[in-house]
């Protein structure tokens, strides 16, 4: 899982370097935040996808602010906020507000959305409860999914893993037998 991990992950470097990253100066040079570790990747991945879902564009900079103070991988965080991107930005933000409008008992709008100020101006006076009520069940939903995902498959790459240790080990002791 950790090698998985590792070949999509930046560098550190380019990280470190980041326009916006770069303001949390020495904090950065905190290992715990760059080891690949289960309970650190889960973490990061659950950070990433919370901070994916809060309706600001101040995704990747919140995220490794959390993921410097819970002590996470940073790099994980970064790349799983971008799950709301602007391909998919739109459709989970309307599913959100819908989500809202129903969870408070309001029969949704037909809402259509656009990327500019006037609509936002104009929109996010009506919509502002049931898209933020909608994000944070998404945000919190998605952050348990994700940690529990990679809890389960990281435990599941070890176990295989001791599995096939255990029968290397078995397979030397048959040789060692029928070479004696």
């Amino acid at each position: 899982m950790k090698s998985w991990f590792k070949r999509f992950l930046p560098e550190r470097q380019l990280i470190q370097e980041h326009r916006f990253l770069r303001y949390f100066g020495s904090l950065l040079h905190d290992p715990n935040i760059w080891h690949l570790t289960r309970r650190s990747s889960a973490g990061g991945v659950a950070t990433g996808l919370f901070c994916a879902f809060i309706p600001l564009p101040v995704h990747m900079f919140l995220s490794a602010a959390l993921a410097i103070l819970f002590r996470v991988n940073l790099p994980i965080a970064v790349i799983f906020t971008w799950v709301t991107n602007p391909l998919t930005v739109a459709p989970i933000f309307i599913f959100a507000y819908e989500l809202g409008a129903i969870l408070l008992g309001r029969s949704p709008r037909n809402i259509t959305f656009e990327y500019s100020l006037d609509w936002l101006h104009e929109q996010l006076v009506v919509i502002w409860e049931p898209l933020l009520l909608g994000c944070f069940i998404l945000a919190t939903l998605s952050a348990a999914a994700g940690y529990a995902t990679i809890r389960f498959l990281w435990r599941l790459a070890m176990v295989r893993k001791w599995e096939e240790r255990k029968n290397s080990r078995l397979l030397a002791k048959q040789r060692k037998r029928s070479g004696s």
